[in-house]
């Protein structure tokens, strides 16, 4: 008797761990199927943050079980992305990617964000942050990228202007860094960098200005999307198309045709379709369990400079993303 009764007592034992591993795996298992929900938190609207939400569409059809709510805020700053994004913590979302407008300025609210739910930053960073991770182009070799294309168009070297819509963003001042250690030691000098709070008619009047403070200008960079269309306007409202050698940034359309006429010289491309893609691609596998995704603290998107040599098979290419 004393036998059975330590057999049944096993078996019993045994069924209670049978039981709460089954539990474990099935809790596993559910969380892993369970419908997220992710947010992308852009710094503004224009050509760029189209293409963007048009890849981070495109994963939610390739990654199960994921939601996607992607936000532009109405003013770009960065008031207005903390407003956007506390209302989206208030209501449960699971992950947050944003573009911060003011890293320094922003990272102890990010901070706060990072304590509640997944937190990424893409397109630009805020390094100093508890951000998981960046992901996005490398900036700073964006950056001399650019001054590459500056050195090509201007062999006698000359003075430059910047152009750059919010000086304080990682981004900007990666690539103004990139910039300056490429051209270090040239004979391009940069005289001048302006910004315009990402508003294309202060943008605009930016670039009059500079080449009316500056009669021998040599060029002038756009380092937003809108900068180079408005670099481009100034340039042939004061007639000297092809003596202000102009490089810039992304692939709006506008810049597109300029480069297509050699009106301006040379655009350094992002992935912007890859960025949106990647990040809520990352964030939906690494929340269900693939902490890979996100390990390393750093994805890198690579970028193109794209000329009036291979401006055709770039506008193909460009037209296949927007068609999907």
């Amino acid at each position: 008797m004393k036998n059975i009764y330590v057999l049944i007592m096993s078996l019993c034992l045994f069924a209670i761990l049978q039981g709460c591993d089954n539990n474990g795996e099935k809790k596993a298992n559910d969380e892993s199927q369970r419908k997220l929900r992710l947010a992308f938190v852009s710094n503004g609207a224009d050509d760029f943050w189209s293409i963007v939400r048009l890849g981070s569409d495109g994963a939610t059809r390739v990654t199960p079980n994921v939601d996607l709510d992607f936000r532009v805020p109405a003013n770009r700053t960065a008031e207005a992305q903390q407003d956007i994004i506390d209302s989206l913590v208030a209501n449960g979302v699971d992950g947050i990617a944003i573009s911060p407008i003011d890293a320094d300025k922003q990272t102890d609210f990010l901070n706060k964000i990072a304590a509640k739910t997944l937190l990424v930053c893409a397109d630009s960073d805020a390094a100093n942050s508890k951000r998981v991770c960046y992901i996005g182009t490398d900036n700073v070799a964006a950056g001399k990228l650019a001054a590459e294309l500056l050195k090509t168009a201007l062999p006698q070297g000359g003075k430059i202007a910047l152009l750059v819509g919010y000086p304080n963003a990682q981004n900007a001042k990666d690539r103004i860094e990139g910039i300056q250690d490429e051209l270090a030691g040239s004979s391009i000098q940069i005289v001048e960098t302006l910004a315009d709070g990402t508003k294309s008619d202060i943008a605009l009047k930016n670039a009059e200005d500079a080449l009316e403070e500056h009669a021998d200008l040599a060029g002038m960079v756009g380092l937003y999307d809108y900068d180079g269309p408005a670099i481009l306007t100034a340039v042939r409202n004061a007639n000297k198309v092809g003596q202000v050698r102009i490089v810039c940034f992304d692939e709006n359309a506008d810049t597109l045709a300029g480069v297509a006429t050699g009106a301006i010289f040379g655009t350094v491309v992002q992935k912007p379709y890859e960025i949106g893609r990647q990040t809520v691609i990352r964030m939906g596998k690494y929340l269900q369990g693939d902490k890979t995704q996100l390990s390393g603290g750093t994805v890198l998107i690579p970028v193109q400079a794209v000329t009036k040599d291979n401006i055709d098979g770039f506008r193909a290419s460009l037209k296949v993303i927007l068609e999907q």
